[in-house]
Protein backbone atom coordinates (compact mmCIF):
# COMPACT_ATOMS: atom_id res chain seq x y z
CA UNK A 1 0.00 0.00 0.00
CA UNK A 2 0.88 3.80 -0.20
CA UNK A 3 2.12 5.66 2.66
CA UNK A 4 3.36 8.83 4.16
CA UNK A 5 6.30 8.10 5.86
CA UNK A 6 9.39 9.50 6.78
CA UNK A 7 12.59 7.52 6.76
CA UNK A 8 14.77 9.44 10.15
CA UNK A 9 13.42 12.24 12.79
CA UNK A 10 13.77 15.87 11.24
CA UNK A 11 12.94 14.07 7.44
CA UNK A 12 10.26 15.58 5.12
CA UNK A 13 7.45 12.76 4.82
CA UNK A 14 7.81 10.85 1.32
CA UNK A 15 4.86 9.01 -0.21
CA UNK A 16 6.22 5.06 -0.73
CA UNK A 17 4.82 1.62 -1.01
CA UNK A 18 5.20 -0.17 2.55
CA UNK A 19 3.65 -3.37 3.49
CA UNK A 20 0.04 -3.11 4.89
CA UNK A 21 -0.78 -3.47 8.68
CA UNK A 22 -2.04 -7.04 9.48
CA UNK A 23 -4.91 -7.12 10.61
CA UNK A 24 -5.22 -8.40 14.74
CA UNK A 25 -8.39 -10.40 16.23
CA UNK A 26 -9.99 -7.58 18.75
CA UNK A 27 -9.05 -4.59 15.33
CA UNK A 28 -10.55 -3.66 11.81
CA UNK A 29 -8.94 -3.05 8.71
CA UNK A 30 -9.99 0.59 7.22
CA UNK A 31 -9.99 1.68 3.71
CA UNK A 32 -8.38 5.07 4.59
CA UNK A 33 -10.76 7.94 2.89
CA UNK A 34 -9.24 10.99 4.95
CA UNK A 35 -6.67 11.56 7.88
CA UNK A 36 -5.46 14.76 9.54
CA UNK A 37 -2.43 16.16 11.19
CA UNK A 38 -1.70 18.02 14.35
CA UNK A 39 0.94 19.51 16.27
CA UNK A 40 1.96 16.29 17.76
CA UNK A 41 2.62 15.19 14.11
CA UNK A 42 5.28 17.82 13.94
CA UNK A 43 6.96 17.11 17.29
CA UNK A 44 7.32 13.66 16.86
CA UNK A 45 8.65 14.31 13.26
CA UNK A 46 11.36 16.26 14.62
CA UNK A 47 12.31 13.62 17.25
CA UNK A 48 11.37 15.88 20.65
CA UNK A 49 9.46 13.15 22.30
CA UNK A 50 11.39 10.03 21.03
CA UNK A 51 12.40 9.57 24.54
CA UNK A 52 8.69 9.27 25.46
CA UNK A 53 7.36 7.53 22.24
CA UNK A 54 9.99 5.71 20.28
CA UNK A 55 9.55 4.79 17.12
CA UNK A 56 10.68 2.95 14.55
CA UNK A 57 11.84 3.79 11.15
CA UNK A 58 10.14 3.81 8.16
CA UNK A 59 7.39 5.11 10.23
CA UNK A 60 3.90 5.98 8.84
CA UNK A 61 2.64 9.57 9.94
CA UNK A 62 -0.95 10.49 11.04
CA UNK A 63 -3.28 10.19 14.03
CA UNK A 64 -6.77 10.60 12.77
CA UNK A 65 -8.48 8.32 9.86
CA UNK A 66 -12.03 8.21 8.72
CA UNK A 67 -12.46 5.99 5.98
CA UNK A 68 -15.06 2.35 5.67
CA UNK A 69 -14.45 -1.00 7.52
CA UNK A 70 -12.95 -3.65 4.70
CA UNK A 71 -11.91 -6.19 7.44
CA UNK A 72 -12.75 -7.28 10.98
CA UNK A 73 -10.87 -9.69 13.35
CA UNK A 74 -12.53 -12.47 14.82
CA UNK A 75 -13.31 -11.13 18.18
CA UNK A 76 -14.67 -7.83 17.12
CA UNK A 77 -18.76 -7.83 17.73
CA UNK A 78 -19.71 -4.15 17.29
CA UNK A 79 -18.64 -3.51 13.77
CA UNK A 80 -19.06 -4.49 9.96
CA UNK A 81 -17.84 -4.46 6.75
CA UNK A 82 -18.80 -1.83 4.96
CA UNK A 83 -19.43 0.34 8.30
CA UNK A 84 -18.07 4.01 7.37
CA UNK A 85 -15.77 4.82 10.43
CA UNK A 86 -13.45 7.17 12.33
CA UNK A 87 -10.71 6.85 15.36
CA UNK A 88 -7.65 7.98 17.02
CA UNK A 89 -5.83 5.11 16.96
CA UNK A 90 -3.36 4.20 20.07
CA UNK A 91 0.24 5.02 19.05
CA UNK A 92 1.31 1.36 18.26
CA UNK A 93 -1.47 1.30 15.28
CA UNK A 94 -1.05 5.33 14.30
CA UNK A 95 -0.50 5.77 10.65
CA UNK A 96 -3.38 6.80 9.06
CA UNK A 97 -1.58 8.67 6.34
CA UNK A 98 -1.92 5.40 4.08
CA UNK A 99 -3.94 3.32 2.29
CA UNK A 100 -5.15 0.85 4.98
CA UNK A 101 -5.19 1.47 8.80
CA UNK A 102 -5.47 -1.27 11.59
CA UNK A 103 -7.36 -0.09 14.30
CA UNK A 104 -9.02 -1.56 17.95
CA UNK A 105 -12.29 -2.13 18.17
CA UNK A 106 -12.48 0.11 21.43
CA UNK A 107 -10.68 3.07 20.04
CA UNK A 108 -13.56 3.06 17.25
CA UNK A 109 -16.46 4.85 16.54
CA UNK A 110 -18.84 4.74 13.43
CA UNK A 111 -18.92 8.19 11.70
CA UNK A 112 -21.15 10.66 12.12
CA UNK A 113 -23.96 10.64 8.91
CA UNK A 114 -23.58 14.29 8.73
CA UNK A 115 -19.58 14.37 7.75
CA UNK A 116 -17.78 13.48 5.26
CA UNK A 117 -14.75 11.37 5.65
CA UNK A 118 -12.59 14.64 5.85
CA UNK A 119 -14.42 16.46 8.20
CA UNK A 120 -14.80 13.34 10.29
CA UNK A 121 -11.09 12.95 10.28
CA UNK A 122 -10.48 16.32 11.58
CA UNK A 123 -12.28 15.22 14.65
CA UNK A 124 -10.62 12.22 17.15
CA UNK A 125 -6.81 13.45 18.32
CA UNK A 126 -8.31 17.74 18.80
CA UNK A 127 -11.63 16.87 19.64
CA UNK A 128 -10.97 13.79 22.23
CA UNK A 129 -8.24 16.28 23.72
CA UNK A 130 -11.00 18.99 23.92
CA UNK A 131 -13.67 16.30 25.49
CA UNK A 132 -11.14 15.03 28.56
CA UNK A 133 -9.00 18.41 29.03
CA UNK A 134 -12.83 19.74 29.50
CA UNK A 135 -14.43 16.80 31.73
CA UNK A 136 -12.64 14.33 32.47
CA UNK A 137 -9.55 15.90 33.79
CA UNK A 138 -11.36 20.30 34.02
CA UNK A 139 -14.59 18.85 35.90
CA UNK A 140 -16.05 21.56 33.87
CA UNK A 141 -19.78 22.08 34.76
CA UNK A 142 -22.61 24.34 33.98
CA UNK A 143 -22.30 28.26 35.07
CA UNK A 144 -18.58 28.24 35.77
CA UNK A 145 -16.05 30.28 34.00
CA UNK A 146 -13.26 28.69 31.48
CA UNK A 147 -10.30 30.28 29.73
CA UNK A 148 -9.31 28.71 26.13
CA UNK A 149 -6.16 29.20 24.77
CA UNK A 150 -5.09 29.42 21.30
CA UNK A 151 -9.02 29.49 20.70
CA UNK A 152 -8.81 29.31 16.83
CA UNK A 153 -7.01 26.10 16.68
CA UNK A 154 -7.59 22.11 16.02
CA UNK A 155 -8.01 21.74 20.10
CA UNK A 156 -9.54 25.57 20.55
CA UNK A 157 -12.60 25.54 17.92
CA UNK A 158 -13.60 22.00 20.14
CA UNK A 159 -13.22 23.29 23.29
CA UNK A 160 -15.44 26.37 23.43
CA UNK A 161 -17.79 24.19 21.80
CA UNK A 162 -18.28 21.32 23.99
CA UNK A 163 -18.05 24.23 26.74
CA UNK A 164 -20.28 26.03 26.03
CA UNK A 165 -23.06 22.73 25.43
CA UNK A 166 -21.82 22.47 29.12
CA UNK A 167 -23.38 25.42 29.84
CA UNK A 168 -19.99 27.41 30.44
CA UNK A 169 -18.71 30.80 30.35
CA UNK A 170 -16.04 31.16 27.40
CA UNK A 171 -13.18 33.26 27.27
CA UNK A 172 -10.66 33.27 24.03
CA UNK A 173 -7.24 34.22 23.20
CA UNK A 174 -6.67 34.69 19.54
CA UNK A 175 -5.89 36.87 16.93
CA UNK A 176 -8.19 39.75 16.08
CA UNK A 177 -8.67 37.80 12.74
CA UNK A 178 -10.15 34.84 14.68
CA UNK A 179 -12.78 36.79 16.67
CA UNK A 180 -15.41 35.93 14.08
CA UNK A 181 -14.83 32.75 13.77
CA UNK A 182 -14.79 31.94 18.19
CA UNK A 183 -17.20 33.87 18.45
CA UNK A 184 -19.57 32.21 15.63
CA UNK A 185 -18.47 28.68 17.89
CA UNK A 186 -19.95 30.44 20.97
CA UNK A 187 -17.01 32.50 22.87
CA UNK A 188 -18.32 34.90 25.21
CA UNK A 189 -15.29 36.78 25.83
CA UNK A 190 -12.30 37.14 23.39
CA UNK A 191 -8.77 38.53 24.14
CA UNK A 192 -6.48 39.47 20.85
CA UNK A 193 -3.32 38.15 22.25
CA UNK A 194 -1.53 40.43 20.40
CA UNK A 195 -2.75 43.82 21.93
CA UNK A 196 -4.72 42.65 25.09
CA UNK A 197 -3.02 40.97 28.23
CA UNK A 198 -5.64 38.12 29.19
CA UNK A 199 -3.85 37.82 32.99
CA UNK A 200 -4.84 41.59 33.60
CA UNK A 201 -8.52 41.34 32.21
CA UNK A 202 -9.79 38.22 33.33
CA UNK A 203 -10.11 36.79 36.98
CA UNK A 204 -12.22 34.11 38.95
CA UNK A 205 -11.90 31.61 36.52
CA UNK A 206 -12.40 27.74 37.23
CA UNK A 207 -10.86 26.34 34.82
CA UNK A 208 -8.12 27.03 32.15
CA UNK A 209 -7.09 25.01 28.85
CA UNK A 210 -4.04 25.94 28.41
CA UNK A 211 -2.36 24.85 24.50
CA UNK A 212 0.80 26.70 24.50
CA UNK A 213 2.81 26.18 27.68
CA UNK A 214 5.45 28.85 28.83
CA UNK A 215 5.04 31.85 29.52
CA UNK A 216 1.45 32.14 28.53
CA UNK A 217 1.02 29.03 31.19
CA UNK A 218 2.55 30.99 34.09
CA UNK A 219 0.44 34.22 33.56
CA UNK A 220 -2.79 31.78 33.45
CA UNK A 221 -2.84 30.97 36.87
CA UNK A 222 -2.66 34.70 37.67
CA UNK A 223 -7.01 34.51 36.80
CA UNK A 224 -7.83 31.26 38.82
CA UNK A 225 -10.00 31.09 41.78
CA UNK A 226 -8.92 29.31 44.55
CA UNK A 227 -9.20 25.78 44.26
CA UNK A 228 -9.41 26.24 40.32
CA UNK A 229 -7.28 24.56 37.93
CA UNK A 230 -5.39 24.80 34.80
CA UNK A 231 -5.04 21.44 32.38
CA UNK A 232 -2.30 21.68 29.88
CA UNK A 233 -1.55 19.55 27.18
CA UNK A 234 2.36 21.21 27.21
CA UNK A 235 4.44 19.45 30.04
CA UNK A 236 6.00 22.09 32.23
CA UNK A 237 7.25 21.75 35.63
CA UNK A 238 5.03 24.42 37.00
CA UNK A 239 4.32 23.20 40.95
CA UNK A 240 5.73 25.97 43.00
CA UNK A 241 3.10 27.95 41.39
CA UNK A 242 -0.08 25.86 41.93
CA UNK A 243 0.97 25.97 45.54
CA UNK A 244 1.63 29.60 45.29
CA UNK A 245 -1.77 30.04 43.97
CA UNK A 246 -3.41 27.27 45.73
CA UNK A 247 -5.09 26.03 42.36
CA UNK A 248 -4.87 22.25 40.60
CA UNK A 249 -2.64 21.94 37.65
CA UNK A 250 -1.95 18.54 35.94
CA UNK A 251 -0.83 17.98 32.31
CA UNK A 252 -2.03 15.26 30.23
CA UNK A 253 -1.97 13.42 27.10
CA UNK A 254 -5.30 12.71 25.53
CA UNK A 255 -5.88 9.24 24.90
CA UNK A 256 -7.88 6.94 22.47
CA UNK A 257 -11.29 6.10 23.07
CA UNK A 258 -14.38 4.77 20.64
CA UNK A 259 -17.24 5.59 23.77
CA UNK A 260 -16.14 9.26 23.44
CA UNK A 261 -15.77 9.82 20.03
CA UNK A 262 -19.43 8.14 19.65
CA UNK A 263 -20.47 10.42 21.98
CA UNK A 264 -18.88 13.72 20.05
CA UNK A 265 -20.42 12.00 16.72
CA UNK A 266 -24.00 12.58 18.67
CA UNK A 267 -23.19 16.13 19.44
CA UNK A 268 -22.41 16.37 15.46
CA UNK A 269 -25.54 14.62 14.83
CA UNK A 270 -27.71 16.78 16.93
CA UNK A 271 -26.07 20.04 15.53
CA UNK A 272 -24.29 21.36 18.78
CA UNK A 273 -20.62 20.74 17.45
CA UNK A 274 -19.30 21.08 14.17
CA UNK A 275 -15.36 20.76 12.80
CA UNK A 276 -13.52 23.50 11.69
CA UNK A 277 -11.11 22.60 8.55
CA UNK A 278 -8.89 25.29 7.41
CA UNK A 279 -7.29 23.25 4.81
CA UNK A 280 -7.69 20.21 2.33
CA UNK A 281 -4.65 18.67 1.09
CA UNK A 282 -4.16 15.47 -1.63
CA UNK A 283 -2.17 12.55 -0.63
CA UNK A 284 0.40 13.76 -2.64
CA UNK A 285 0.85 17.12 -1.10
CA UNK A 286 1.10 15.77 2.82
CA UNK A 287 4.39 17.73 3.40
CA UNK A 288 2.88 20.94 2.33
CA UNK A 289 0.19 20.34 4.61
CA UNK A 290 2.66 19.79 7.58
CA UNK A 291 5.02 22.79 6.29
CA UNK A 292 1.58 25.01 6.35
CA UNK A 293 0.73 23.55 9.71
CA UNK A 294 4.78 24.24 10.84
CA UNK A 295 3.28 28.32 10.66
CA UNK A 296 1.00 27.82 13.53
CA UNK A 297 -1.86 29.84 11.80
CA UNK A 298 -4.46 27.33 11.03
CA UNK A 299 -8.02 28.09 11.79
CA UNK A 300 -9.07 24.52 13.10
CA UNK A 301 -7.80 21.75 11.41
CA UNK A 302 -5.51 20.57 8.30
CA UNK A 303 -6.81 17.64 6.57
CA UNK A 304 -5.13 15.09 4.07
CA UNK A 305 -7.75 13.28 1.70
CA UNK A 306 -6.36 9.59 0.89
CA UNK A 307 -9.36 8.22 -1.53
Amino acid sequence: MKAGIIKDYGKQVEIQEVQAPILSEDSVMIEVHAASINPIDNIVKAGYMKEMLPITFPYIMGYDVSGVVTAIGSKVTKFKIGDEVFSRPNQMDSGSIAEFNVVKEEELALKPSKLSHEEAASMPLAGLTALQALTTKGKLTSGQKVLIHAGSGGVGTFAIQIAKHLGAEVAVTTSTSNFELVKSLGADIVIDYKTQKFEEELSDYDLVLDTMGGDILNKSFKILKKGGSIVSIKGQDTEELAKKYGVNFEVFFMWPSGEMLTYLGKLINDDVLKPIIDRSYNFDQVQEAYDYLQLGHAKGKVVIKIK
